[in-house]
């Protein structure tokens, strides 16, 4: 299946695409986008499912990460929206993810505000690193002999099936989840692509009814140092889930 590809936009009206690429090292562990990324990415069609909530979704992941790694709090303003603001001290390493938090670090905004500001550049440098990860194969060709294209297909080295069936036991064998295998199954649900996931994750009123509580936040007990980290996040989540659902509201 052929790919499009995607002009990112920025915060300030310009591509950030150059900025993520400067990075000269992959970054040993994938972030959570990244994970999220490759888990909407499907084999059989060589497609990314939920392309037109993609950027919303992406946004949520990334500032997910950053609240499960303590690098951004949140605060309910008087009007009764979300802000999300850097913690000082807490600078990521990540090319990606310091993007989002130094947008942040000036003062305090909207999660609202965040998603569209830092999500329309997340798409292809997360793709690229999947690529160079070795978890999606890009193989170039032309069609029709004239015009260069791009196909993506699994590689084989089951990655995606082993994050899958992590994210199965949270929602099918409500199994108590990790926060991050937890905030992946709350994003896909966002995202308004669980139902394509069926057999595997079966779109069943059981599975709908635990994708909803992950998305507010009853994810379990847990550690209880992780309890700030895991509140945060599925604040942001939630919020991710909303201005998706917008869009594309979960069936």
């Amino acid at each position: 299946m052929v790919q499009s590809t995607v002009t990112p936009a920025s915060i300030d009206g310009t591509s950030r695409q150059g900025k993520y690429k400067r990075m000269t090292q992959l970054p040993d562990s994938p972030t959570l986008p990244e994970d999220l990324l490759l888990l909407l990415f499907q084999p059989e069609s060589g497609v990314i499912a939920g392309e037109n909530t993609l950027f919303y979704v992406l946004a949520g992941a990334v500032l997910a990460d950053l609240a499960l790694r303590e690098s951004v709090t949140t605060e309910t303003t008087r009007a009764g929206s979300i802000n999300v603001a850097a913690v000082s001290g807490k600078e990521p390493s990540d090319e990606i993810l310091f993007q989002a938090w130094e947008y942040v670090s000036d003062k305090p905004r909207s999660v609202q505000t965040v998603l569209p500001a830092i999500g329309p550049a997340l798409r292809q440098p997360l793709l690229d690193r999947l690529v160079e990860r070795g978890d999606i194969i890009k193989e170039n060709r032309k069609v029709l002999g004239l015009f260069n294209s791009t196909s993506l297909r699994d590689s084989g080295n089951g990655r995606r099936a082993d994050l899958l069936e992590e994210v199965r036991g949270a929602l099918v064998d409500r199994v108590e989840p990790t926060a991050r295998i937890a905030a992946l199954a709350a994003l896909i649900w966002g995202s308004g692509t669980l139902p394509q996931f069926d057999p595997l994750i079966p779109w069943t009123s059981s599975v709908i009814a635990r994708a909803r509580e992950l998305e507010q936040g009853s994810w379990g007990a847990g550690a209880a140092g992780e309890a700030v980290a895991r509140t945060t996040t599925a604040v942001i989540i939630n919020n991710a889930v909303a201005a998706a659902a917008a869009i594309s509201p979960p069936q």
